[in-house]
């Protein structure tokens, strides 16, 4: 079955985005096919997408489902009325909070994600250049400035992780590729083993680490299925000699790793 998904906003989308897929993912039996709509900030741009909608329930025989934040209140009106089961996340929750902490709300537009704090940006930035700095080993210098360094076997979701973190937590990241080299060692690079506190463990399945890497390099060795049970099995012995336990990223999202190693950080 496929059902049709609008994230829309007056601003960016990424409130919506972010919110809408999280509850998406309950329902793992459903094709979703997501259409993303930022900066629906005027009438005229709420009738197109009403039109879309009207089309797509007619040719469908399904009505989509419309995840928005939407503080304009006509433009909210509009989308509330048109054929779709419309979810705007702000009026759902705005009205319970303003009522608990006895303060009306301001109701204006594209706040969700306004640089309210040039420190707290300029931070966000260092941390993003950080791990971008000191991705798949460019870099092993300034390792004790680092919040988390990320060790696992290439395509493992090291890089994706890193970004989400530096961009989602704050932290900076650092992450490391294991190789060949490191397995015949036995060890990991003494930079590393200086900050082996820092050190957070990733592994993946094997044939899942298959498919991935086959994307990219298909029919290579480097992509191999041997090539991949050697190295996954390597960097096991690799983590149990620094007595690390790897969390899995096989079936986890990043934004469930994220979460994991922030709480394996408390």
């Amino acid at each position: 079955m496929i059902q049709h998904v609008y994230f829309v906003s007056e601003s960016t989308g990424i409130t919506a985005e972010t919110f809408g897929s999280s509850l998406l993912t309950q329902f793992p039996g459903v094709d979703f096919e997501r259409h993303y709509l930022p900066f629906t900030n005027t009438r005229e741009k709420a009738e197109a997408l009403i039109h879309e909608l009207e089309r797509l329930a007619e040719s469908t025989g399904r009505k989509p489902l419309v995840f928005a934040t939407m503080p304009d209140r006509e433009i909210d009106r509009l989308l509330s009325n048109a054929p779709c089961h419309y979810y705007e996340i702000f009026e759902r929750f705005i009205p319970s909070v303003a009522a608990d902490i006895g303060v009306a709300p301001s109701r204006a537009t594209g706040r969700t994600h306004g640089q309210v704090n040039t420190n707290h940006y300029e931070a966000r930035i260092d941390t993003v250049n950080y791990a971008l700095s000191h991705d798949d080993a460019l870099s092993l210098k300034s390792l004790d400035q680092a919040d988390v360094i990320l060790i696992g076997v290439s395509r493992s979701g090291k890089t994706p992780t890193s970004l989400y973190l530096a961009l989602h937590y704050g932290l900076k990241a650092a992450n490391y590729p294991l190789t060949e080299d490191d397995f015949v060692k036995g060890r990991l690079p003494e930079a590393i083993e200086q900050h082996i506190d820092k050190v957070v463990a990733i592994s993946i399945d094997p044939e899942r680490l298959h498919q991935i890497r086959e994307r990219r390099r298909p029919g290579s060795r480097y992509a191999s299925r041997e090539t991949c049970r050697a190295e996954v099995d390597s960097a096991k012995r690799l983590f149990d000699r620094y007595r690390l336990t790897p969390l899995e990223t096989t079936n986890s999202s990043i934004e469930e790793l994220a979460a994991k190693i922030m709480k394996s950080r408390n």
